[in-house]
């Protein structure tokens, strides 16, 4: 396994840290791996590394604004959240289908990286993907009484705690700070029955229905992060996906415990991860291989 460190540019010429695992043996599929809110990819390591082992290109990087993306508070601070799917998911791409044209694109959404599939312009370009914890973020999928506390949190704490910080502190969130823009964009989305949202509340869906792959949208019972209603809900985001529906317990795999983040953790059975690998590669095989042109412009639909 051949394992590299470089920079992806983003359409705006953002630079955003990556990490690139290459296979001795391959099996035709490059996988990118789009992280949850907050979380840098470092998390994804050792999940990625069993991948290409499997025979998997697998691709890793931080959003803008994210660990090794960081560009300093000035210009951070500028970043939103829709440029993580419009801009730096759709660099991820970008790069592995020009590097390796001859492998089909698969995708592993965690959370968000699973929610903004269709702000990617080359989104018809996904051969297959599964989305782990993703989520329509409204709060109203949230059950009794714990949709009032994110009501809370959507309406009142996080805005007062960024305008007063200047940005979302990681200690908030378990994971890294988030940009002020970045966050503030999280939390108008919260509040919207349909998440993803533009500057006047209007659905964000530019590129949804020319993603027509097979989906697994996978919720995990101990999740209070992505209960099963907000995940049911996600489905929607994809009206022309082949979208498989699966529900996860920690007892399947031996744990106690997965919540949000668990089935990504170096812990995680192998027979667990290597159920997935086959399940993408049966998914990507299944699809057929038509020649798809390259995007080289973000649409003004995405509001960039």
């Amino acid at each position: 396994m051949r394992i590299e460190e470089f920079c992806l540019e983003a359409a705006d010429g953002w630079r955003l840290a990556a990490t690139i695992y290459e296979p001795g043996v391959g099996n035709g599929v490059a996988l990118q791996i789009n992280p949850a809110t907050a979380v840098p990819r470092r998390y994804y390591d050792s999940f990625a590394q069993f991948m290409a082992t499997r025979g998997f290109v697998v691709l890793t990087y931080d959003y803008r604004g994210i660990a090794g993306s960081r560009a300093g508070r000035r210009r951070d601070a500028g970043a939103r959240m829709r440029h993580w799917g419009a801009l730096d998911q759709a660099a991820a791409s970008r790069f592995l289908r020009r590097r390796f044209p001859d492998r089909a694109l698969a995708v592993v959404g965690h959370s968000a990286g699973g929610q903004m599939l269709g702000l990617n312009p080359l989104a018809g370009e996904v051969a297959a993907g599964l989305l782990v914890g993703a989520q329509n973020g409204y709060w109203g999928n949230w059950p009794k009484p714990q949709r009032y506390r994110m009501a809370a949190l959507w309406y009142l704490m996080l805005p007062a705690s960024v305008r007063l910080l200047g940005h979302l502190p990681g200690r908030l969130l378990g994971g890294e700070s988030l940009p002020r823009g970045v966050a503030l964009e999280w939390a108008s989305w919260c509040r919207q029955p349909h998440y993803l949202s533009d500057e006047r509340g209007r659905a964000l869906r530019p590129f949804n229905d020319e993603l027509r792959c097979p989906l697994r949208i996978v919720d995990i019972s101990d999740d209070w992060m992505a209960p099963r209603k907000a995940v049911d809900a996600l489905g929607d985001f994809y009206p022309r996906a082949r979208v498989e529906r699966v529900s996860w317990r920690p007892e399947d795999f031996g744990q106690d415990r997965l919540g949000h983040f668990g089935w990504f953790r170096p812990s995680m059975p192998r027979d667990a991860w290597a159920e997935a690998a086959e399940w993408l590669e049966r998914a990507v095989g299944a699809q057929p291989r038509a020649a798809m042109p390259m995007r080289s412009a973000m649409s003004r639909v995405v509001g960039l």
